[in-house]
């Protein structure tokens, strides 16, 4: 509605004087103020705002009228009435200075464009010269209290009990009547005021008074504190033709003001709240209609600390009330009581280090022009008081710091009156800007917001990259105070606040559009703003002409000729109808009303406008489809058709008279009228569903009648009455019903003529705010689909719903309303002696909002059981993003309420909800959702109404939304016993593993440890640090060298680290240790029941995933698992799985010769085109499988990005505490199926040997191509023929590492089955070279030997690609074939130094090995190594528990080196 701006301005008052303003008084239009002080009376202009004119008393006439009080403009501004403290009034003249007397004229720079052509056009620019004449002064013998103008009248009541009538020009005996208050019949109410009883007002004066044209009477606040009105009974004002009515039970009343629009009063309170009373229309009585007062809800400090209600002022417009209290500060609210802005809290009230302000005090205030700033005069008092303070500083300062002779001059100097000072003549102008709704209501039906403040436009629309340009070329520096104190430094160019609203708003992405300034300077207020329902078009009136711009060309266009624009003012508002500025209008020149048209593209010129003559005077204006409405000031309304002319070469429309509609009846005063809005919102008479189409037609008229919204439908009943004659038309227009009240106080009405079938409850509904009240929907409500049309009537409901922001726009089937805000930015960067104005108040803005409305309205359905309407509502919405959040905010509220009642609820309604949420398939999620944001005490009556979290955890278990069971898991575990909870994760984890969610495991591991230590009562220790490197698992193999001839039992207590890689905090204790062994050794058992159940099946990529996710120490499981089931039954079928799992195609036979290996891309069997198409499908490189985790965590590069930092962080704390874990969880350390192709990785996560190093936050992987350097020329040859049958290079990176597992496992046949499908001759010549080793048992070397005869036998078959290279180590299997199976021990199993540099090289290319004196190991000879790249963040290593200090140092050079031996 109104929203604060900026900073305030101070205005300085240039002439010098003691006196100090205390009063100020806007003249009818508001372009002049008159300004009193003791003995002077001022006037300043609006625009510039500066002082035109001053008039001083002279001493001996001050002494006989006494001080100036208060002043009162003539209607016409001719002339000001000042009353005076000893009982006068003194009625000055105010003078114009001629045609060319201008105090202030724009001065152009020589050839500018701007050409003076009208002779008004100089005057709308200028500030004029004024000069003030006294006339004679009028003694009314008694202290004035309130003065009041009316149209030749000017009334004075006075503090003897009289009411004095005086006319502005006959100043004799003749034109004063004086009415005793006593003799004024007051009553209650019209009714009994004859007979009734009467106030005795004997002693009683009136203390303010205000007139209220639209009600025709005056709202009084009398001096014991009674509130009343006052009607005169005839046109003219006497003793005996005016009677009063009073409210009941209120004796604090201190000041009123009338709201004419509205035919509001409203009544400050000494109490500090503000009663608005309305007059019923039937008896005449005075009805509380609401109060404003502060809430102790959002101000609790203060609420009921305020003191009396000083002042009270409407805005221009009637839509907004300014209210200040005796203790200070300013409130703002809409004319039905939605708060909108308070001083007296947040920002405005406490500095940035806590500390309370004094709030400002105000001795008076007024709106300016259309309300765009505030004008305001502090106490006296208190900028006396600071000022004395800041002298009495300024002195002690002086006295400080200068000697003697310095003092005694500064004291010759203080004799001279004070040089101003920063709060000398202090008008402050506070700076708004306002929806275009208050003043052109039309807009209503788009669903943009649409600000407007002096100069420029917000909307919500445009292109959110730009906005920053746009608004950055006009900041906000016009609102920065350009005060002339020494104190006022310009803003630190650093500090958001120099860029302007640019940088404050354009997060939120307002549009601001500056209105051009050629337009603006001669045509300032802007009255009207207008945008077109794409958001792309504005157009703006002033006081004269009008202007619009578009956001596709960033233009706006101005009349081209002067005369034109001058000659045209906008009465009735404008608006878009297509492309279209719809307008109307009054034209000087022909002294009648028009209603124009002008087209966007055209020139803004009356050549290329329609016109259409209207017979009166427009008051509002409002467009639905190819419709206009005009409502008049007759108080009839009109109904225009337009319909684009396509016969002329200019654009043009054709404008029709429908109907005319006569409301005089119902309207007692046309200024009444808020909004007029033609819809197609029906009521359910004489409607059949059979005709869709009329859902577009116009059907209703609405009104808003001083708040109260009236309907007028079409009358479908009987046969059609002519009203009057009408043009020609083929078909009449239907007549209209007598109006319905169907809301009242109602401030704003939406509607759309779009219409859709999916939502038809939102699109055909009617929205309404009703400030305090909130919003209010006219919902229709439908039958369902296979119902018979007649079944059912057509009904509609009004339903109430609170939102916390003030409505601007609905987005109808969006199911959100738009709204803006007011946020406040400190700055206290100016601690002096005295704070200047950016230090007392905010820097304010503006900010865009939005709040959901659906589940208000569900619920509200739900309450009034039309249960079936709420599922129709809701099936339409479902596919809103933000849906689900409906559904839980519904469930919360409802839950809230219900289980905080202190009283036992009759009917709960959240069974209800529960069983409505039911319908939807988020049920589970919403449910869950809204426990976990709930508190604990609420949950057993939450899960009484919607059921047993066992029952709902197996839903999600069935439903395989396994996320949401864990969030039940939580539940679970508060409310069942350990043994329940420990059951359900088990099974959560078991489907987790089995679904491959990794993160999902890590978390379960954590969260079954966490329930092993509750059992034992002991919670688990927060650890006081972090240990700098256990943010990730690959601390496991740091420090730790384990040979593979260890006994299982030594490797099982070595996997007791699996607990560092899931943080899980740990104690000092041994009690919990021992509890932690247990839990690891359950958490194990599951694990290896995984493990072992992947490689029965042949599932060796999720093998690898599962051991890298869960950091797994695969190798030590295989070790042990060796000849049971880590062996292979069938090679073939295992090759194939392989060729399946990791997308490896099968090798094909090239055509052409062998040498020739880049012909091979062409193969002739069908099974080898069939391979050939699954490899080239695109989802080879970038399909993760089904076992895959869905996405890459995101988490996991920036954990290794900052990893470095965090590492340098806490390594002073970190020495102290190296035994803690980090108590956060990270993802895997092994990403194998990141989203990147280049950087794939290797290495296992496990305490064994292997060497490995982070680089670039990702690990490093060995070049696909690098086994084949140690081959002769030949091999190389025959094996660069196949690179074409190769899989994706992160597959061949996977099948590397889990190779490189396998072998250090000793598993034997699996490494023969990945040499295969490597198609890499080393790895078979090696393992058959292993073979040989006495250690090996016969049934494994029996098992490949077998093994390598099927595959021989199945490639000779069904893949023939396979034979090249089955051929080619034909020698090493003859080898096998004839060895014989000798027992040798375990020691003799090593390879020799030309195998480790095989292996070395096979690792990685040409990277350099671990130097042997580096190894941690025993002197062997280095067996499998894996060498290390320099990690990229250097992470230093903590000494640890199991690592010698002196090792430490090596390891700090070595940089993240691992090696690992083969002993």
């Amino acid at each position: 509605m109104y929203f604060l701006t900026g900073w305030p301005r101070r205005l300085l008052c240039p002439l010098r004087s003691e006196e100090e303003p205390f009063y100020i008084q806007p003249s009818s239009q508001r372009f002049y103020f008159a300004v009193l002080s003791e003995t002077q009376l001022s006037i300043w202009f609006s625009r510039p705002s500066v002082l035109i004119v001053s008039y001083i008393e002279s001493a001996k006439a001050a002494a006989q009228f006494g001080f100036y009080q208060k002043a009162e403009w003539k209607p016409d501004d001719s002339m000001i009435a000042v009353a005076t403290a000893k009982g006068y009034i003194l009625l000055f003249d105010v003078l114009g200075g001629g045609d060319d007397k201008y105090l202030y004229e724009p001065v152009y720079p020589k050839g500018s464009p701007r050409v003076k052509v009208t002779p008004g056009y100089k005057e709308e620019q200028c500030a004029p010269a004024l000069s003030l004449e006294m006339k004679k002064p009028v003694d009314l013998e008694a202290p004035i209290t309130s003065l009041q103008s009316l149209q030749e009248d000017l009334l004075v009541c006075t503090a003897d009990g009289y009411l004095h009538v005086l006319h502005w020009d006959g100043l004799g005996s003749n034109g004063r009547k004086a009415i005793c208050l006593t003799t004024i019949p007051f009553s209650l109410d019209l009714q009994s005021a004859r007979g009734g009883p009467s106030l005795d007002l004997e002693g009683v004066y009136i203390r303010c008074m205000e007139y209220c044209v639209t009600l025709d009477g005056f709202a009084v606040v009398l001096s014991d504190g009674r509130l009343g009105f006052i009607t005169p009974l005839s046109n003219i004002i006497t003793t005996d033709q005016l009677q009063g009515v009073w409210a009941a039970d209120v004796t604090d009343g201190t000041c009123v003001a009338v709201n004419n629009k509205y035919r509001l009063m409203a009544f400050g309170c000494a109490s500090g709240s503000v009663l608005v009373y309305m007059i019923d229309t039937t008896t005449g009585s005075m009805q509380l209609s609401h109060k404003l007062e502060l809430t102790p809800k959002h101000y609790p400090d203060i609420y009921n600390k305020t003191g009396p209600v000083k002042l009270i002022c409407w805005s221009p417009d009637y839509s907004v009330a300014m209210v200040t209290w005796e203790c200070g500060g300013l409130s703002l609210w809409s004319v039905f009581g939605a708060h909108l802005i308070c001083t007296l809290g947040e920002d405005f009230a406490y500095r940035s280090d806590g500390t309370k302000k004094d709030p400002i005090k105000i001795s008076s205030m007024s709106w300016g022009a259309e309300g765009y700033h505030l004008w305001v005069i502090p106490n006296k008092q208190e900028r006396r008081r600071k000022e004395e303070q800041q002298q009495q500083q300024k002195e002690e300062e002086e006295e400080r710091d200068d000697d003697d002779d310095k003092k005694e001059e500064e004291e010759e100097v203080e004799m001279v009156p004070p040089p101003q000072s920063s709060l000398q003549a202090g008008i402050l102008q506070f700076h708004f800007i306002k929806s275009a709704l208050t003043v052109n209501p039309c807009t209503s039906n788009q669903e943009q917001v649409l600000l407007h403040g002096e100069d420029r436009l917000y909307l919500t629309c445009g292109d959110p990259t730009q906005v920053h340009n746009t608004s950055d070329t006009h900041p906000h520096t016009h609102l920065h105070p350009c005060d002339s104190s020494p104190l006022h430094h310009p803003p630190d160019p650093d500090s958001s606040l120099s860029q302007g609203l640019s940088t404050l708003l354009g997060h939120k992405h307002w549009h601001v559009v500056q209105i051009h300034s050629t337009y603006l300077e001669s045509n300032w207020p802007i009255r009207f703003a207008a945008i077109n329902t794409a958001g792309q078009c504005m157009a703006v009136a002033g006081r004269r002409g009008l202007a619009h711009y578009s956001l596709f060309t960033r233009k706006w266009k101005l009349f081209g000729n002067i005369t034109q624009e001058q000659n045209m003012t906008v009465t009735g508002g404008l608006a878009w109808w297509k492309d279209f500025v719809v307008v109307a209008c009054y034209n000087f020149i022909d002294q009648q009303e028009q209603l124009r048209l002008y087209h966007r593209s055209s020139n803004l010129d009356n050549a290329f406008a329609s016109v259409t003559k209207l017979h009166s005077d427009t008051l509002l204006l409002n467009v639905f489809r190819d419709m206009v409405i005009l409502f008049r000031a007759d108080c009839s309304i009109c109904l225009y058709s337009i319909e684009r002319r396509n016969d002329s070469p200019n654009p043009s429309a054709n404008v029709e008279l429908l109907q005319e509609v006569s409301m005089s009846r119902y309207i007692p005063h046309p200024a009444l009228v808020v909004s007029v809005t033609l819809t197609s919102v029906r009521t359910e008479t004489g409607i059949t569903l059979k005709a869709p189409q009329q859902a577009c037609m116009a059907e209703s008229i609405m009104l808003n009648l001083a708040g109260q919204l009236i309907m007028l439908h079409r009358d479908r009943s009987g046969p059609q009455v002519r009203e009057k004659e009408t043009p020609a038309i083929n078909k009449k227009p239907l007549p209209f019903c007598p109006p319905v009240v169907l809301a009242q106080c109602v401030e704003n009405v939406w509607t759309t003529c779009r219409s859709n079938r999916k939502k038809r409850h939102l699109l055909e509904a009617l929205w309404l705010s009703c400030g305090e009240a909130g919003m209010k929907v006219w919902l229709p409500l439908f039958p369902r689909d296979h119902r018979k049309p007649h079944s059912f009537l057509s009904r509609r409901i009004m339903l109430p719903f609170h939102i916390n922001i003030y409505p601007l726009a609905v987005l109808f089937e969006d199911a959100l309303v738009l709204g803006a805000t007011n946020e406040t930015v400190l700055y206290d960067g100016l601690q002096g002696s005295s704070e200047p104005l950016e230090a007392l108040f905010p820097f304010c803005t503006v900010e865009r909002t939005s709040q959901i409305y659906l589940h208000h309205i569900l619920r509200q359905l739900l309450v009034r059981n039309l249960g079936e309407q709420a599922l129709m509502l809701a099936q339409s919405c479902a596919s809103l993003p933000y849906f689900p959040h409906v559904m839980e905010l519904m469930v919360h509220v409802v839950l809230e309420e219900e289980a905080t009642s202190r009283e036992p609820i009759p009917d709960p309604l959240l069974p209800t909800v529960a069983k409505f949420i039911t319908e939807f398939p988020l049920f589970l999620q919403t449910i869950v959702h809204c426990a976990r944001k709930t508190e604990y005490a609420l949950w057993n009556y939450l899960f009484a109404a919607v059921g047993n979290p066992k029952d709902l955890f197996e839903g999600c278990l069935m439903a395989r939304d396994l996320d949401t069971a864990a969030s039940y898991l939580i539940i679970l575990q508060n409310m069942e016993v350990p043994a329940v909870s420990r059951q359900h994760a088990t099974l959560l984890f078991n489907t987790a593993l089995e679904q491959g969610k990794w993160d999902l495991c890590r978390h379960m591991i954590r969260f079954l440890k966490a329930i092993g230590s509750g059992e034992m009562d002991t919670p688990p220790p927060t650890p006081t640090t972090q240990e700098p490197s256990s943010t990730s698992g690959f601390e496991f193999f740091r420090n730790r060298s384990i040979s593979l001839s260890q006994s299982a039992d030594s490797i099982t207590t070595g996997k007791f680290n699996l607990q560092k890689t899931f943080s899980m905090p740990t104690g000092p204790s041994a009690k919990g240790r021992d509890v932690e062994c247990a839990e690891n050794m359950y958490i194990d058992m599951m694990l290896w029941r995984h493990a072992r159940h992947l490689l029965e099946q042949v599932r060796l990529r999720d093998l690898g995933c599962f051991s890298a996710q869960l950091g797994f120490e695969l190798i030590g499981w295989l070790c042990r698992e060796r000849n049971r089931v880590a062996r292979v039954d069938d090679f073939v079928l295992a090759l194939k799985r392989l060729h399946k799992d990791f997308l490896w195609p099968f090798p094909v036979i090239p055509v052409g010769s062998l040498s020739s290996p880049l012909k091979n891309g062409r193969c002739r069997t069908v099974l080898s085109t069939r391979l050939l198409k699954s490899q080239s499908a695109d989802s080879l490189l970038n399909s993760d499988m089904d076992t895959a985790p869905p996405q890459a965590p995101p988490s996991n590069h920036t954990w290794l990005d900052g990893l470095g930092q965090r590492t340098k962080d806490m390594d002073t704390a970190s020495s102290a505490h190296s035994n803690q874990h980090s108590p956060q969880t990270h993802d895997a350390f092994l990403s194998l199926l990141t989203n990147k192709v280049e950087e794939y990785s290797i290495g296992s996560a496990t305490d064994l040997t292997e060497t490995s190093s982070v680089v670039d936050g990702d690990w490093t992987m060995v070049d696909e191509n690098s086994s084949t350097l140690s081959l002769s020329q030949a091999e190389l040859e025959h094996i660069s023929m196949e690179l074409a049958n190769k899989g994706p290079h992160k597959s061949q990176v996977q099948l590397r590492y889990l190779l490189h597992v396998f072998m250090e496992a000793g598993c034997l046949e699996w490494c023969v089955v990945i040499g295969l499908i490597l198609r890499d001759a080393n790895v078979i010549r090696q393992v058959i070279s292993f073979l040989d080793s006495p250690e090996v048992p016969a049934e494994t070397v029996q098992s490949v030997r077998n093994g390598l005869l099927a595959v021989d036998t199945w490639a000779s078959t069904d893949c023939l690609g396979y034979k090249p290279f089955l051929n080619l180590i034909q020698p090493h299997l003859q080898q096998l074939m004839d060895s014989a199976a000798e027992q040798v021990q375990p020691e003799a199993f090593q390879p020799t130094s030309q195998s480790s540099k095989l292996v070395g090289s096979e690792g990685l290319g040409g990277a350099a090995l671990p130097r042997p004196e580096d190894s941690r190991g025993a002197a062997a000879p280095l067996g499998l190594a894996l060498p290390s790249l320099e990690p990229t963040g250097g992470f230093p290593r903590p000494p640890s528990e199991d690592c010698p200090p002196e090792q430490t140092e090596e390891q700090g050079e070595e940089e993240g080196a691992y090696d690992c031996t083969l002993s």
